[in-house]
């Protein structure tokens, strides 16, 4: 599967178009990483914990995605975005 940020895939012609696919995930935080990421905060540097979640948080969600596009017979998906953004209790 072709996953790109381009509107197209040079050397190739868009045959069909099959809507939107997306891969969403949500994550909760770990009291480890939290404890850390206060320290951290405190003392400055990289929070790894949160680094490392956000990664697989958009490992998972690309899977996702491509999974969907796979569903729909799709080669490629074009223009890919992420966002990111927190949930508070």
């Amino acid at each position: 599967m072709i996953v790109t940020t381009l509107d197209y895939v040079p050397g190739k012609t868009i045959r069909k178009h099959f809507g939107l696919v997306q891969g969403n995930t949500i994550r909760s935080k770990h009291v480890g990483r939290d404890l850390m990421a206060g320290l951290k905060n405190i003392f400055g540097g990289e929070l790894k914990g949160y680094t490392e979640l956000l990664n697989e948080s958009r490992q998972q969600a690309t899977e996702r995605m491509i999974a969907q596009a796979n569903k729909l017979g799709a080669n490629a998906v074009l223009n890919v975005r992420f966002s990111t953004s927190s949930i508070t209790q």
